[in-house]
Parts: C-alpha cells; sequence; structure tokens
C-alpha cells in the first residue's frame, strides 16, 4: 500500500522496510516524508458500528483489508492524529477532498455492513448535497 501510494518512491531496504519515499496526504494537501497508514473508517468507530459482534477473524480482516484501496490511507501524522477514532460526524479532511472523502465512507460502510448513527447520517447527507453525483461503488464482505 505504501509502494503504491507513493509520490517518490522509497527504497526497500529489508524486509518490510523502507527508506525515503515521499507521500501525498490528500485529507490535508500535504507532501509527506513521514506517514500514517489511517482506516478510513477508524478502527474504534467500526467497533461501535458493529465490528464489537463480528469474529475475532473478521475483525482482523477489517483491520488488515487490502482487496480496496480505499480502505487504508497513507496520510500526515498530524491529520491521523487530528482524526484519531472519529467519525464523519467530528472530523473531515479539507474542503477539497470532502466528496472523495465521502465516496470512501460510505461504501466502507456499506462493503462491511456497519451501521451509521443520527448524527453521522447528517453529517453524510450535507457532505452529499454538496457533491456532484459522488459515485458510489462497493463489493460486500461476507
Amino acid at each position: 500500500m505504501l509502494l503504491a501510494e507513493a509520490v517518490t518512491q522509497p527504497a526497500v531496504t529489508g524486509r518490510c522496510t523502507l527508506t525515503g519515499g515521499s507521500w501525498f496526504s490528500w485529507y490535508d494537501e500535504q507532501t509527506v516524508t513521514a506517514t500514517d497508514i489511517d482506516h478510513v473508517v477508524p478502527l474504534a468507530e467500526a467497533w461501535d458500528s458493529g465490528a464489537r459482534l463480528w469474529s475475532r477473524e473478521k475483525r482482523i480482516a477489517y483491520a488488515n483489508y487490502l482487496d480496496d484501496a480505499r480502505h487504508l490511507e497513507a496520510v500526515s501524522q498530524r491529520s491521523n492524529r487530528q482524526k484519531a477514532d472519529q467519525d464523519v460526524a467530528e472530523w473531515l479532511p479539507v474542503p477539497s477532498a470532502r466528496c472523495r472523502y465521502l465516496t470512501y465512507w460510505v461504501p466502507i460502510k456499506l462493503t462491511w455492513n456497519l451501521s451509521v448513527d443520527q448524527a453521522e447520517l447528517r453529517a453524510l447527507n450535507a457532505l452529499a448535497a454538496g457533491c456532484p453525483n459522488p459515485q458510489i461503488t462497493y463489493t460486500p464482505v461476507s
């Protein structure tokens, strides 16, 4: 995932060790050399939205899911820490990235059959109203 999202390719110097490289953090429109891997729908938010009822294996599959490139994102450490475990009612990326965020958040919730609370639904509807024809595609996980 880090290699695929790199703006400047890092050198692979050992088993799972990267040196150099840079990434564009679209959450805050910054190019960074030190990055965090963010779960677009945070683990704690997934837990609160139904993952607490899943098997251990399904929770591990969610945490490490690579079959949808929208699930995990290389972002700046600052934006990842600001976001923490908040949902769309509590945190959003910079305005120019919000439609993209919507088209990542909703399919992840649908893919994993995660619930949406009322504040989150209001925030999603407000976001969608400002996004011209957002494309929402997903494949459910069993």
